[in-house]
């Protein structure tokens, strides 16, 4: 368990780092909603992964 003073700069660090990327983020988040989804490629690789470990499981 953190000391009372390490959870304080810690918590500073991490405000201070949200604030400097923040200006980022927001640029990322405006682009995001203008590009096309893409949903198979993130369904297709977890799919086979899923079937995959259902045949690892089922050789046992």
């Amino acid at each position: 368990m953190l000391p009372d003073w390490e959870k304080l700069i810690v918590g500073t660090l991490a405000m201070l780092l949200l604030f400097l990327m923040w200006p980022g983020i927001k640029a990322a988040m405006a682009r995001s909603k203008n590009a096309p989804s893409d949903w198979p490629s993130l369904l297709i690789p977890l799919a086979l992964v899923v079937i995959f470990v259902v045949f690892l499981i089922a050789m046992v």
